[in-house]
């Protein structure tokens, strides 16, 4: 049985996303140009989270989308199906700041087969990253423009994120294995 702690509870969850879209409203001037995307499956809630509050931030929508990743993966051959989900991107991206949202960092992989998938719906000013925990060991060359917690990790632990959109509730575990 994993040996388990808790990292974030549910007020430390809204507080670093609350902290986050003051980040994003302090380094992008232009409130016009920016729009959300959640990459699939871990960051769409917290995109969609990250929206609301810069909705209430700044008093207009901000677009939020979805980006599947699955066919993007260097690992594709390492699989036997990708576990394909809908991306939805309802707007231009071409001359927008894209905010990249994901729930973990790790290797970077993930992030690196996001940024092919933008390549998919135009051309973006420029892509910030915002991850929710930053557990390390990059494999690339990759970093985080905002960062929730950075939880540095052992190889036999792994974090887990537990939403309340996703049927749990607002949690992240440090789970420790065997």
């Amino acid at each position: 049985m994993p040996d388990k702690s808790t990292i974030l509870n549910a007020q430390a969850i809204h507080r670093v996303l609350t902290r986050i879209a003051h980040e994003i409203v302090e380094r992008n001037d232009n409130a016009n140009s920016i729009v959300v995307v959640g990459v699939q499956r871990g960051g769409i809630h917290l995109a969609e989270r990250l929206g609301g509050l810069l909705k209430t931030i700044w008093g207009h929508a901000v677009p939020v989308g979805k980006l599947d990743v699955s066919m993007h993966r260097d690992d594709l051959d390492q699989h036997s199906a990708p576990n394909i989900q809908p991306t939805v991107m309802p707007f231009d991206i071409n001359g927008k700041t894209v905010v990249l949202v994901d729930d973990v960092l790790f290797s970077g992989r993930t992030t690196r087969a996001a940024l092919d998938a933008l390549n998919d719906f135009g051309r973006p000013r420029r892509i910030q990253l915002a991850v929710l925990v930053d557990r390390g060991h990059r494999e690339l060359p990759i970093k985080p423009d905002f960062v929730g917690k950075n939880v540095p990790t052992a190889a036999n632990e792994r974090i887990d994120v537990q939403l309340k959109e996703t049927g749990g509730e607002d949690a992240v575990y440090l789970e420790k294995t065997a």
